[in-house]
């Protein structure tokens, strides 16, 4: 990733509203967020634009690793601009990359940081191939 991305680095980009319940008493959102900020913008999507079926697909997507490197404070009632991007696409794994970005247009970046998957069997949870639909959408990112 770069030392300072921005928001037009990433190629899918959404916004998520923050909730009251996000913030902590520290009075900003707390840092278990960011992660599901990072979930709801890959599985989004995995979901609208790779066709990933959640309910009874063959393949599944599991979280081997993670990271986040937090730069700035969100605070609800502020909205989250979240951008995408594929930083490596293997056979069956894939490195996401996302950026947090706060601030009427997003312009102050909050949290960068990335996101593996290794998609499974569902049933024998064994690696396989990325399914053809969800390669295609990856690749359009990377």
């Amino acid at each position: 990733m770069t030392a300072t991305p921005a928001l037009t680095d990433y190629p899918h980009r959404m916004t998520i509203p923050t909730r009251w319940y996000d913030n902590d008493v520290y009075g900003h959102v707390n840092n278990v967020q960011y992660y599901a900020f990072f979930d709801t913008i890959i599985n989004e999507y995995l979901i609208n634009v790779g066709g990933l079926d959640i309910i009874g697909g063959d393949a599944i997507g599991l979280c081997a690793e993670s990271h986040c490197a937090f730069t700035a404070a969100l605070v609800f009632p502020e909205a989250v601009q979240a951008g995408l991007r594929v930083g490596h696409l293997g056979t069956s794994s894939v490195r996401y990359e996302i950026g947090l970005f706060g601030g009427a247009a997003g312009e102050t970046v909050a949290a960068t940081g990335w996101f593996v998957h290794v998609f499974v069997d569902r049933a024998s949870r064994r690696p396989v191939p990325i399914p053809e639909p969800i390669r295609g959408a990856l690749e359009a990112i990377a």
